[in-house]
C-alpha cells in the first residue's frame, strides 16, 4: 500500500492544484519512483488511497499495467483518515497476510523486499538515522525489537522512515471510515514485544517542503 491521502500542508503552494504524490523529482512524479521499485522487487498488487485531488492521482496512474502492478484505489473523504484509519479503510482490498505500507512523500533507496513477520509479531519498522529536521527520532532499535524508548535521548532513538510491514490485525479495532493515528497502535503494540525493526542507512528524503522537494529533484537529475 503506498499512503497518498494527504493534503500536503507544508508544500503549498505546489499542493493547491496538484496531489503531492504527483509533484515531479528527476522528471517524473515522486510516486512514480515508488511503484517503479515495488515493480521490480516483485510486488504486483498495489493499493493506493488518496484524498485530496485523488481523481488526478487515478487519472496519471490508472491501472498500473505500465509498471507491471495491478493498481486498487482506496478513496478517503476531504481531510483523510490519518495513516492507520487509512489503512484501516483498506484493509477490505489488503487481505488477511502481512502487507507492506510505503508513505508516498519520502524517497527512500531501501530495497522493498517481501519477507513475512514471525508469529506474535504485529509490524517490522524500517528506521532511520535522524535526520536535521526531525532530530529527536521516533522509537529505540534494540537489537531486532523496537520499543518507545520514553526515557532515551534523541541520540539514542532513530527516526521512522514511513515504511513497514503490518498485520492486519495491528489496525482490528479501528471503525473503518474514522481518523486513527498510526503512533498510539505501534506503541501499544511494543509493550507487549510485538513490533520488530531494521535500521536502514542508505538513502531516505522525507519529502516534506518546497526547499525538500527542489534538493531531492537536484539530487535526482544529477545522478541520471
Amino acid at each position: 500500500m503506498i499512503l497518498a491521502a494527504g493534503r500536503g500542508e507544508r508544500m503549498r503552494p505546489l499542493t493547491d492544484h496538484t496531489p503531492k504524490p504527483l509533484l515531479s523529482v528527476g522528471g517524473k512524479p515522486l510516486i512514480f519512483w515508488h511503484l517503479e521499485r515495488l515493480a521490480a522487487a516483485g510486488f504486483r498488487e498495489v493499493v493506493i488511497n488518496h484524498a485530496h485531488l485523488g481523481a488526478q492521482i487515478e487519472a496519471a496512474l490508472g491501472d498500473g499495467a505500465q509498471w507491471g502492478v495491478s493498481i486498487r484505489y482506496s478513496p478517503e473523504p476531504e481531510g483523510a483518515l490519518e495513516t492507520a484509519g487509512g489503512i484501516a479503510n483498506a484493509l477490505p482490498l489488503l487481505g488477511d497476510v502481512p502487507f507492506l505500507v510505503v508513505n508516498g512523500d519520502i524517497f527512500c533507496d531501501w530495497n522493498p523486499v517481501r519477507f513475512d513477520l514471525p508469529p506474535n509479531t504485529l509490524a517490522h519498522l524500517v528506521m532511520v538515522p535522524n535526520p536535521g529536521h526531525h532530530p529527536d527520532g521516533d522509537f529505540v532499535l534494540n537489537g531486532s525489537k523496537v520499543g518507545d524508548g520514553d526515557t532515551a535521548t534523541g541520540d539514542q532513538k532513530l527516526t521512522f522512515s514511513g515504511i513497514g510491514l503490518y498485520r492486519p490485525q495491528l489496525f482490528s479495532k479501528i471503525v473503518r471510515g474514522t481518523p486513527a493515528k498510526l503512533a498510539p497502535l505501534l506503541r501499544g503494540a511494543m509493550k507487549t514485544g510485538q513490533v520488530l525493526g531494521e535500521r536502514h542507512d542508505g538513502r531516505w528524503i522525507d519529502v516534506g517542503t518546497p526547499q525538500r522537494l527542489a534538493d531531492l529533484d537536484a539530487l535526482l537529475r544529477a545522478s541520471l
